[in-house]
């Protein structure tokens, strides 16, 4: 799949910092625009419908984290969150809310191309298996849905590929490094626990009780697998 041409949307009220990520992705032919609070952001996304957007934490008006949050209330768009500090409870939180990805500043240009080109490559792969069925869950590889029954489960781009290849090997037990390295790259260094996180948001979508987990099973020391209830 061509990525190029993509409409991308930078949130940072830095603007040192958002010419800098608009110089590398034009160079990548991404059509860019760009918003210096939570306010604006929220209006260009309305407006423009991005394919992507690069959201930092840290915002005058509405922060980050509230942006996310609103945006995650009606659309499943890719977002990747820009923290300031290297802790995982910032990136934690960002993952809770619904992003798909974080970097930390300061950051690599061809890094954050390199993280926005694999997600959205991620929301359109090639896959050989069309439909996996497991008890009421079903996951249409081709479409990109799930559905519970005959209720369709909105699913970020992170959280539909986690769910797609635990659901293509019922039984097999993953582990967070092994799910991160699937998802992600093995050129991606991240922390194994935000695995955690897109499995907490997972169970609170597809699961009856999410504190009774009867799709995807917690195998403590060792990983997630998901199974017939």
């Amino acid at each position: 799949m061509n990525v190029t041409n993509k409409k991308i949307l930078v949130v940072d009220d830095e603007q040192k910092i958002t010419d800098i990520v608009r110089a590398y992705l034009e160079r990548e032919n991404f059509r860019v625009i760009c918003a210096y609070d939570g306010d604006t952001a929220i209006k260009l996304f309305h407006q423009e419908n991005p394919d992507l957007i690069v959201l930092d934490l840290m915002l005058p008006k509405i922060s980050g984290d509230e942006v996310c949050r609103i945006i995650r209330k009606e659309s499943i768009v890719p977002i990747i969150m820009l923290t300031a500090r290297d802790e995982l409870t910032d990136k934690i939180v960002g993952l809770g809310l619904g992003a798909d990805d974080y970097l930390t500043k300061p950051f690599e240009g061809r890094e954050l191309v390199a993280r926005i080109k694999a997600i959205l490559r991620r929301a359109h792969p090639k896959s050989a298996i069309k439909i996996v069925t497991v008890g009421a869950l079903t996951v249409d590889h081709e479409r990109r849905q799930a559905m519970i029954g005959e209720q369709t489960i909105e699913l970020t781009t992170t959280e539909f590929d986690l769910l797609s290849l635990l659901a293509a090997h019922p039984g097999r037990v993953f582990s967070r490094a092994e799910l991160l390295d699937r998802l992600q790259g093995d050129s991606y260094e991240g922390y194994e626990r935000t695995i955690d996180s897109h499995i907490k948001n997972l169970r609170r979508k597809i699961e009856p009780d999410p504190d009774k987990p009867s799709f995807i099973h917690t195998i403590y020391g060792a990983g997630y697998k998901i199974e017939t209830p």
